[in-house]
């Protein structure tokens, strides 16, 4: 809340809150050019390389239904959310308003918590946590709070989101140190490799701008919303399998691709094998 010169409390004005809405409010500016293709959207090929995210999102939720519907419904809410994302993503990049980038960041965020609430090992739960429902409990404790603070620096949010991702890469570095199964460690290998080039394309794209202007190739963020949608599937139908095979051991789960199990490329997900017996799970 705001106090004026006397001490009573004050709103902010209409003007100032419109103005995290406004075209260029935000403090990023990827290297694209500003409105070179439209007037009207300021970094083309970043809004349109967004739209990435509402051809795979589908997709991954029609693929992984089977799974979903025995493991759990939420795990639908993770490719729901990636929509979001994209829609957010979409918003932001025309406007690169103040507003586009919180969302932007903040529903990729609730992404990570909702995968981390689904997937998260029981046995890496810490000592004070006994069950999934109060894990999940101390998930969304910790992102309302991140949410929060994510407003005191928001040209840091970017950096801490990469954060989690390096945590995720190294859980699966603990669970797969002893797997053997090459099928597996294809994924894993082929879900690292999508995340080094998609951050490297990111970070290349931020600290090395002036280097790809000199070349007229400044569209390394689209590329990075592209790879990063394709390893999102890799790395979460990699997670989702290790926990079918601790959760729903009976289900026989099975790793395949679209559009060609043949091919071992494409868009991995989970086929169920066994027989199923769909129940209520936390």
């Amino acid at each position: 809340m705001i106090l004026d010169n006397y001490g009573i409390p004050s709103f902010p004005s209409f003007d100032k809150m419109a103005g995290v809405f406004a075209y260029e409010s935000s403090q990023v500016d990827w290297c694209e050019d500003n409105y070179k293709n439209s007037e009207n959207v300021v970094e083309y090929f970043n809004t349109m390389s967004s739209f990435i995210f509402f051809v795979i999102s589908p997709i991954m939720l029609y693929l992984l239904h089977p799974y979903a519907k025995e493991r759990n419904l939420a795990v639908h809410l993770v490719w729901i959310m990636m929509v979001f994302v994209g829609i957010f993503s979409v918003y932001f990049h025309m406007t690169l308003s103040f507003m586009g980038q919180m969302l932007d960041e903040l529903s990729i965020l609730w992404v990570l918590a909702l995968c981390y609430s689904l997937w998260f090992p029981r046995k890496h739960f810490p000592s004070f946590i006994k069950d999934r429902k109060s894990f999940c409990h101390m998930v969304v404790i910790i992102t309302v709070i991140s949410t929060l603070s994510s407003f005191v620096k928001p040209t840091a949010n970017a950096y801490a989101l990469n954060c989690f991702t390096i945590h995720i890469l190294y859980f699966l570095f603990v669970e797969l140190r002893n797997c053997t199964d090459e099928r597996v460690l294809r994924l894993a290998w082929a879900s690292v490799g999508l995340w080094v080039l998609a951050i490297s394309c990111w970070i290349s794209d931020r600290f090395g701008c002036s280097f790809w202007q000199k070349l007229d190739f400044c569209y390394l963020h689209g590329i990075w919303h592209i790879l990063i949608v394709v390893a999102t599937a890799y790395a979460s139908t990699l997670v989702a399998y290790l926990d079918a095979r601790l959760e729903i051991p009976y289900s026989l789960p099975d790793l395949q691709y679209w559009p060609r199990n043949k091919w071992s490329i494409g868009l991995p997900y989970i086929a169920l094998k066994g027989t199923t017996k769909t129940r209520k799970r936390c």
